[in-house]
């Protein structure tokens, strides 16, 4: 597949845009789409002269995403949906209604309209690949990313899934990579953001990458239908780690 086109998602920063930059390095044309145009421009000029495609938009809006689809040269091979968001007031004693709504809507309305809109010419050329990066909080909940985030994600997980259950047939596949602890800037936005030392541990933009370029350099015939990745270092398993380490 590598020297088709990939759509990369929320390719402005962190995941995204170590997504893109391993993706041109193994010979992808690039469509890099976010909110900020000149983050995302910052990304193209890091892709070695790799052809690459700035396509702004709001991916929550439905018009938005298919006037994104509309300017793309060419069905994409590979989607990449990557886009999300998160809030520091996200707990349920903080959050409002639009809170919600708007983690909703950044999480699991995002990818399932673009997913949504590649679909048809993926079917016509045969085949595609589309790889979702959700999180380890679709995989359960946890204290530190919040309701509405975990929901979303948990559904993400599901729209992966259910695309492999109905598109299979048409040799679409969809690999959902649920990354733990990565240190990107949306750590930023935490009631209480972790410190240097602890963002060294964690998983960086790059090894999700890397996770990305294997699945895209798969046969046709294989769909990896779901990876957890996460640090070593685990800081949620830490303190049970800690009392069993001073067991007799």
């Amino acid at each position: 597949m590598s020297g088709g086109l990939a759509w990369v998602t929320g390719a402005g920063s962190g995941i995204g845009r170590a997504v893109a930059v391993a993706l041109a390095g193994a010979g992808w044309r690039l469509a890099l789409t976010g909110r900020r145009e000149e983050a995302l421009r910052e990304t193209a000029a890091m892709l070695g002269g790799a052809a690459a495609l700035v396509l702004p938009a709001d991916l929550t809006d439905a018009a938005a995403v298919e006037a994104a689809v509309a300017r793309l040269p060419e069905s994409p091979a590979l989607l990449v949906n990557n886009a999300g968001a998160n809030t520091p007031r996200r707990h349920w004693h903080q959050l409002s209604a639009a809170d919600a709504r708007g983690l909703v809507d950044a999480n699991l309305t995002a990818p399932f309209l673009t997913s949504l809109a590649v679909l048809p010419g993926m079917r016509a050329r045969g085949g595609g690949l589309i790889v979702q990066i959700a999180s380890v909080a679709g995989k359960g909940a946890s204290a530190v990313s919040g309701p509405a985030y975990i929901a979303a994600k948990s559904g993400f997980v599901a729209l992966s899934a259910s695309l492999n259950a109905e598109n299979g047939i048409h040799g679409i596949r969809s690999t959902c990579i649920c990354p733990g602890e990565v240190a990107t800037p949306i750590l930023d936005l935490r009631p209480q953001p972790p410190t240097a030392e602890d963002r060294a541990r964690m998983l960086q933009p790059e090894d999700v990458a890397a996770a990305v370029l294997f699945v895209a350099n798969l046969p046709a015939h294989v769909c990896l239908n779901e990876i957890v990745i996460t640090p070593t270092f685990n800081r949620d398993q830490a303190p049970a780690a800690q009392a069993v380490s001073k067991l007799p």
